[in-house]
């Protein structure tokens, strides 16, 4: 293997303080980073996510074990226009967005090169469970990780085709408990640390405190308005359409003796659309905002779609491309397709790209 000058993203999680390890036990020249996303004391309990002060601590102990230089870089601002700033107004406009997707895709790894460069990197690598192979061609191309209860290619189509030949992902060919057990022979600080399940800008859990931060107490997305069905008949009041997304059930009262679901929102008369389970699903799904990876599909051609991070990749086919969208003939019918939610686009194990859900 060619040894390389590596940075690497160093969360304070088990999974960079492996990636690190495993680059240093290659032979590779490794250079730890840990990104500062936000200013800690606006966000109540914010330095104990990943990337917060606790983050950044575990991250140091790690590099110091390891022998690695270990650096913090500042993208308070990129991230603040790049994610949470859309993060707002995506939940203002009636959508669900992914913030990870769109961390990677615009902060993160843009970022971590142009910085690294400054370093002497030559390449880049996190502790996401994915891969990177190569084309017969050899073209580098982003694959599925091999632990499928892990697996993050998912959360990496954004990315910016042109990095892919610097992005090494080292633990592309391992499962989470192979992870714990090398932090564990290892020593690190990080072996038994519990997985990071929320946002990191969000440590209550609840998406509607930084809405509420943010938008004025009277923004209609937080103002009360009519639970209505597909037909338009009004069942109720809700209060407010940001507190609702696709497939949820909690919050919507009685139900009238009967389970109901969100099916979408009408921003416009701030609605909120309810229905039955058979309701909630859809046999086709546009997609916008589309970044390629590897080949775009032809017209016709069969695919994978998968639609939200715990959802398996659905048979698909290419129906048509239109106004910057394409659109997606679902084999089977599929629960919550969720306007703002990334659909990323598989072959096989390849990503070929991916976007944003639009209907």
């Amino acid at each position: 293997m060619q040894k390389r000058t590596v940075l690497v993203a160093m969360s304070g999680g088990v999974d960079s303080s492996v990636a690190a390890a495993l680059l240093v036990e290659q032979g590779h020249r490794v250079i730890g980073v840990t990104m500062k996303t936000f200013c800690y004391s606006e966000i109540e309990g914010a330095g104990k996510t990943c990337c917060g002060l606790e983050g950044i601590m575990d991250a140091r102990n790690v590099a110091e074990r390891l022998g690695i230089p270990h650096y913090v870089f500042d993208v308070e601002k990129e991230f603040n226009r790049d994610v949470i700033d859309d993060f707002v107004s995506e939940y203002a406009q009636g959508r669900t967005p992914n913030p990870c997707v769109r961390c990677n895709g615009n902060t993160k790894f843009r970022d971590l090169l142009k910085r690294g460069a400054l370093l002497g990197c030559d390449a880049i690598a996190t502790g996401h469970y994915a891969r990177m192979g190569r084309t017969p061609e050899g073209e580098p191309v982003l694959m599925r990780g091999v632990d499928r209860n892990k697996d993050q290619a998912y959360f990496l189509w954004g990315l910016p085709r042109e990095l892919l030949p610097q992005l090494m992902f080292p633990l592309g060919e391992l499962t989470k408990p192979e992870v714990r057990e090398q932090a564990r022979m290892l020593g690190l600080v990080t072996a038994e640390k519990p997985e990071s399940q929320e946002i990191c800008f969000v440590p209550s859990g609840n998406y509607v405190d930084v809405l509420e931060q943010r938008l004025s107490s009277d923004h209609p997305a937080l103002s009360p308005g009519r639970l209505v069905n597909a037909a338009g008949e009004v069942l109720g009041e809700h209060d407010g359409y940001a507190r609702y997304t696709v497939g949820q059930r909690k919050g919507l009262g009685g139900g009238n003796g009967r389970r109901l679901y969100v099916l979408g929102t009408r921003p416009a008369t701030r609605e909120v659309v309810v229905g039955d389970w058979d309701e909630l699903h859809r046999s086709d799904v546009k997609v916008g905002e589309l970044n390629w990876l590897a080949g775009i599909p032809a017209v016709g051609e069969p695919v994978q779609v998968q639609i939200r991070h715990r959802a398996a990749a659905a048979p698909a086919r290419v129906i048509g491309y239109a106004d910057g969208l394409i659109e997606l003939a679902l084999e089977e019918p599929q629960r919550a397709v969720t306007p703002g939610q990334s659909a990323v686009i598989f072959q096989d194990e390849v990503v070929l790209g991916g976007g944003r859900i639009a209907a």
